[in-house]
């Protein structure tokens, strides 16, 4: 007998790390992910809206107290106009920056025509030669107004941006209505505001990544009993444990209950069964025993007949019972056979009763690969081939196994004996089928390894070995590690 090591299989490139998968991925049917998504976008819209808002407020409050500014100098200009024989005329009012020229500050009076134009009366001599910058749609902005200041953004004659006030009059003795102008640069307050918002978003970018740090951290630790629970439940399945015994939230908690009672409500009802099984096998098993007993001591046809259909009773009986059995044990959860163990055991024991043969076993599987049910079916499934293969083999037997994924395993036995044809594969799969008639044997082995194996979900497939004989590949459940 001899054992190898065997290779670690490679993790396959381009699989993406389950912890990052977890956190990261598209919310999709997870919890985890739901939740973090959820909460981040809430954050980002949030923080978002709260900076335009803010930064709007602060742009707003800037161009209110320049609207407080250009409201002293309408009133200025207006007190500093007189209308007379000789029209409208205004003198200059007493601001530095609107007697320097293009200094940024700027005053202008205007008459409005019956037919919507805008005749310029007299103007700060900051303005020089320039015009007052007005919209077209101010006509209708004042008319709309109803006699209150109206402002307005435009660019000022050194295309620097302004902040305009414009409010409507109507002195004595003029017919047409009088409209006051006071302009100031804004350059102050976009710089202001530029610098609020760069300051406000940098804030609001920190703070987001803070709230989503922590909506990473609250989910971790909020939903870690889930995590703990899904862990014990998994221990449960792979047979480390047999119930869920650790405390739990009260939310969680009758979960925990709930699957306590199903495992002892599924143990149950497997023991029940394990027990109606074993009923049926010795209320039948004693009839046929004495029917067999009375008619081997009679001599004739029917003694005959009933000897050989007790035969076939029997076996029909303990074919049916066996598969009963391995089903009720493939129901169960937390069974766990070590397959190394007992590939090493039946090794030996078949390498002692081969001896004169000087048959040779030579095993290999994973330390941690073990089967998902009862050591004693996989005992019954691996001896019958295993003796099958030494009985028939030269003097070679190998046995392989390892994990297929998808919590399964291929058990593969060989040997360098005769083989047999690709054609009686199905055949002696059969009850009763024999690989040869004058070998001794009753020819159930084959037979009794298919059903054990269908009854756990698997399936057996035969081949041709490269060594020369038979090939046969178990597919079987492999428990987790």
């Amino acid at each position: 007998m001899t054992t190898a090591p065997v290779e670690a299989e490679e993790p396959s490139s381009g699989t993406r790390s389950p912890r990052w998968s977890r956190w990261l991925g598209r919310p999709g049917r997870s919890l985890t992910r739901r939740l973090i998504w959820l909460a981040s976008a809430w954050i980002v819209v949030a923080l978002t809206v709260t900076g335009m808002v803010l930064t709007s407020q602060f742009e707003e409050s800037g161009l209110r107290r320049l609207g407080g500014v250009l409201g002293t100098t309408v009133d200025e200009v207006l007190l500093s106009t007189r209308s007379g024989p000789m029209g409208v005329t205004t003198t200059q009012i007493q601001d530095s920056r609107t007697l320097r020229q293009l200094s940024g500050k700027y005053w202008a009076v205007a008459e409005l025509t019956p037919d919507g134009r805008l005749v310029m009366l007299s103007r700060s001599v900051s303005l020089w030669d320039a015009e007052m910058p007005t919209p077209v749609e101010l006509p209708d902005m004042l008319a709309d107004a109803g006699g209150k200041t109206i402002s307005y953004n435009a660019r000022g004659p050194a295309d620097e941006p302004l902040r305009v006030a414009a409010s409507v009059k109507t002195l004595t003795g003029q017919v047409n209505p009088i409209v006051f102008f006071a302009a100031i640069d804004r350059s102050t307050i976009d710089e202001d505001t530029d610098a609020f918002a760069r300051v406000t978003w940098i804030a609001l970018a920190l703070l987001g990544a803070g709230l989503v740090a922590a909506v990473f951290t609250q989910v971790q630790i909020g939903l870690r009993p889930l995590f703990s629970l899904r862990n014990e439940i998994a221990a449960v399945r792979k047979g480390e444990t047999a119930r869920i015994e650790r405390a739990y939230p009260i939310e969680i908690q009758p979960l925990a209950d709930q699957v306590n009672r199903l495992l002892a409500h599924n143990q149950e009802v497997v023991e029940r069964q394990r027990t109606h099984v074993g009923n049926l096998a010795h209320a039948l098993k004693t009839p046929l025993s004495v029917m067999l007993a009375e008619a081997g001591s009679l001599e004739g046809q029917l003694p005959d007949v009933v000897r050989r259909q007790s035969e076939i009773m029997k076996g029909q009986v303990d074919h049916h019972l066996r598969r009963a059995r391995a089903a009720a044990r493939a129901q169960g959860l937390g069974e766990r056979t070590p397959l190394g163990e007992v590939l090493d055991e039946l090794a030996v024991m078949l390498e002692r009763v081969f001896e004169t043969k000087g048959v040779e076993i030579d095993w290999r599987a994973p330390d941690a690969l073990g089967f998902r049910g009862e050591r004693q079916d996989l005992q019954e499934i691996l001896g019958n081939l295993m003796e099958n293969a030494c009985k028939w083999s030269g003097r070679r037997v190998r046995v392989s196994a390892g994990p297929t994924g998808l919590g399964q395993m291929v058990v593969v036995v060989e040997d360098d004996g005769p083989g047999l044809p690709a054609d009686r594969y199905e055949e002696v799969l059969k009850r009763g089928a024999r690989l040869d008639e004058n070998a001794p044997g009753s020819g159930l082995g084959l037979s009794i390894v298919d059903d054990l194996v269908k009854a756990y979900g698997g399936r057996v497939t035969l081949a041709r070995s490269d060594m020369g004989g038979l090939k046969v590949l178990l597919e079987l459940p492999a428990a987790e590690i």
